[in-house]
């Protein structure tokens, strides 16, 4: 890490991630069984559910793979498939969680990326060193909260006009 650059402490870094995470799964639990599958009218657009497990992907691939050199098994395409319960949806969230918890207690943010199993992948910032791959999974949850936020309200105001 270079002189200026000060590393951002692993139990600030994973408060961020959990204000993402937890900001997701209540969500989807107000949403409900019911709604939390549901998607929007525009093709290709995402369920509640849908978008959770890919971010639970997106820590597998970015943190487990490339930061902690875990095998890749990430099926990105049927992330968006996915569907099933709150609870289920819970369970997986939680699990994703600690096995990046554990990806962070082991980062040196400042290495390069040790899984290379996608090379397009270590072209890219996020794909050079662990820190990169890091700010890469924060980047995306909070990204994808914003989606899932603006996809609830859409769903909210159908489910009450109907």
């Amino acid at each position: 890490m270079s002189a200026g650059m000060p590393q951002l402490a692993d139990e600030d870094y994973l408060a961020f991630v959990d204000t993402a995470l937890e900001g997701m799964l209540a969500t989807c639990r107000e949403l409900g069984d019911g709604v939390v599958n549901q998607r929007l009218d525009p093709p290709g657009s995402n369920s509640p559910y849908a978008i959770v497990v890919h971010c639970v992907g997106v820590i597998d691939f970015w943190a487990g793979h490339k930061v902690a050199g875990r095998p890749d098994h990430r099926d990105r395409d049927a992330e968006f498939r996915a569907a099933g319960t709150v609870a289920e949806l819970e369970a997986l969230v939680h699990g994703g969680r600690a096995r990046l918890a554990d990806a962070v207690a082991r980062a040196d943010w400042s290495a390069p990326c040790v899984g290379q199993h996608r090379p397009e992948t270590h072209a890219r910032p996020a794909g050079r060193t662990q820190g990169g791959a890091l700010v890469h999974v924060l980047e995306e949850l909070v990204q994808h909260r914003g989606q899932l936020e603006v996809t609830a309200d859409v769903l909210r105001h159908t489910a009450g006009a109907g």
